[in-house]
């Protein structure tokens, strides 16, 4: 027996979970010259502990040792979550009671990658288009292609934020939804109010003139982490047709707990259909429900009280490390990500690694994290956030990894 040959060549190409690969070689570093002599910034795992009243509330949910306390519920979750959950997205997307979200217009999901993988089963027939500004999570291509729907990326501007020009000529007859993330992963970008205007008036011009107005998917695990007092734009008062999914694997530091969910705009013009097929994909998929012993948790925990000031003091650090290393970036605005140009070599053994990009020339950003290696630090390539040429560090890591990394990146770009 085999396994499918289109798995079979998704697991062998370039860019095929080259996170997690980085992740797994930064374990085996680590054993081999010790954990301070490695600086692994390959993977967005919150080093930074839950907060308080999670410990709290999880011995307290312990304790209850009722019948039902492990049982089944309803396929979308718990009412009293959704509740919380309804409460918590009116909070972010500044309702009034007259158009805020209850309970029915939410789904417990088994994290935001689970919530991704319901709403796409739900909306997309095969060869339905999803456009995502680049750069973007690399796992987006994957969730789409698992519904036999087609990711179109289109290039954003220079600083990361939308060029919507270039999603207005991407939008097509077979457009299911627009996919956006912010605070974005890799970049950091949080997308401003007049862009999210921008968008949603394109979106419903089009969806006007062809009778099929398109999702606008938010991807939102980030919004609590935001730098220099930027706010996330609110989505719902711009879009009838917006869908938030998000999870508390970053905000709350329990990305192996899988919680998270969907949440649709009460004025959608199916909204009680969405909701119905997602609860229903949520289903089928062979998810049945998200945990239900942190959806308990979440419900009481959602607004606790976290500092992310720890963040904010990283941020600072490794823009400081990168700058003093001589490499370009766009100052992050939120998330814990920096994402960098790969420096172009300039050593002559190197320059078969400057590549074509259009008119530009950039550098092979495979090769140059190779290189990094050598110097014990691990990135992930831009490539597989559909951005050549840039590499991406995540932050969420000791103050100092990030301290200890800066000869070495040095000597790194000096080297290339």
């Amino acid at each position: 027996m085999a396994i499918a040959q289109h798995i079979k060549e998704l697991m062998n190409s370039k860019g095929a979970s080259v996170i997690r690969k980085m992740f797994e070689e930064g374990i085996q570093l680590k054993a081999k010259f010790g954990e301070d002599k490695v600086y692994d910034f390959s993977l967005g795992n919150p080093d930074m502990p839950p907060p308080e009243k999670i410990y709290q509330v999880v011995n307290e949910i312990a304790k209850d040792n009722s019948n039902d306390r492990h049982a089944y519920m309803p396929n979308a979750g718990y009412t009293e979550t959704r509740k919380a959950m309804a409460d918590k997205v009116n909070l972010e997307q500044g309702l009034s009671s007259s158009d805020a979200l209850n309970e029915n217009h939410v789904v417990m999901s088994v994290g935001a990658a689970g919530a991704l993988n319901s709403v796409f089963k739900a909306i997309l027939n095969i060869d339905d288009e999803v456009i995502v500004p680049a750069p973007f999570f690399a796992e987006y291509r994957n969730y789409v292609a698992n519904y036999k729907g087609n990711l179109i990326p289109v290039k954003s501007k220079k600083d990361f934020s939308l060029d919507v020009e270039n999603i207005k000529n991407a939008l097509s007859n077979k457009t299911a939804a627009v996919l956006i993330n912010s605070p974005n992963n890799p970049s950091g970008k949080i997308y401003s109010e007049s862009e999210i205007k921008e968008l949603a008036s394109i979106l419903k011009e089009h969806g006007n003139k062809i009778g099929r107005m398109p999702y606008l998917i938010c991807d939102e695990p980030y919004r609590a982490i935001t730098y220099n007092g930027k706010k996330v734009t609110a989505v719902f008062p711009s879009y009838d047709n917006a869908v938030v999914v998000t999870s508390f694997a970053k905000n709350l530091s329990l990305p192996g707990e899988r919680i998270g969910f969907i949440a649709v705009n009460p004025k959608c013009e199916d909204a009680k259909e969405f909701i119905a097929a997602c609860t229903f994909t949520t289903r089928t998929l062979g998810y049945v429900n998200a945990p239900a012993f942190f959806q308990k948790v979440v419900a009481k925990c959602w607004n606790a009280d976290v500092d992310y000031s720890i963040y904010t003091k990283r941020c600072k650090m490794i823009t400081d490390v990168v700058k003093d290393a001589g490499i370009e970036f766009v100052e992050p605005e939120g998330a814990f990500y920096l994402f960098c140009k790969a420096p172009l070599p300039t050593l002559d053994d190197n320059k078969n690694f400057i590549i074509k990009d259009g008119e530009d020339e950039i550098c092979d950003e495979f090769a140059f994290c190779d290189h990094l290696k050598k110097f014990n630090i691990l990135c992930a390539p831009g490539s597989g956030f559909g951005c050549p040429g840039y590499f991406r560090m995540a932050f969420c890591v000791s103050e100092k990894t990030i301290t200890n990394c800066a000869e070495s990146l040095k000597e790194a770009k000096n080297t290339w």
